[in-house]
């Protein structure tokens, strides 16, 4: 019964996911939505064994934003992550959800100084801790 409610409450943010007008990274509309930017995050809760670093990577590649994720040794998941505002403001959206088997119970954002090549040209899984 725990898992049927938490599939309802996850169910509208799977179709912002897939059919989100803002999945671009131009595709905001305020003059400062196409700035870049670079945060930090990390997320706390239920958030490793199941899938939440490959759902960022999927997600943050889908909308253009640059950056690594990881798994840390106390069991929360990091992420630097460098894109226009709008983008990255989806996935931290996205961050503060997970994938369906994820607990999120905390979000906690920082921003960052830009960096002109530091976070690569894709986003990727940083294997070292």
């Amino acid at each position: 019964m725990r898992q049927t409610a938490r599939q309802t409450k996850r169910q509208p943010e799977r179709g912002v996911n897939a059919d989100s007008p803002d999945d671009s990274p131009n595709g905001g509309s305020a003059d400062d939505g196409n700035a870049e930017i670079r945060i930090h995050a990390t997320v706390t809760g239920l958030v490793q064994g199941v899938g939440f670093r490959y759902f960022t990577v999927m997600n943050a590649r889908r909308i253009g934003v640059r950056g690594w994720v990881r798994n840390c040794y106390d069991g929360s998941v990091e992420v630097e992550a460098q894109g226009t505002r709008a983008a990255v403001a989806q996935l931290v959206s996205w961050l503060k959800v997970g994938p369906q088997w994820a607990r999120v119970e905390h979000v906690e954002v920082r921003s960052m100084p830009l960096e002109s090549e530091g976070t690569g040209a894709g986003f990727r899984v940083f294997s070292e801790r």
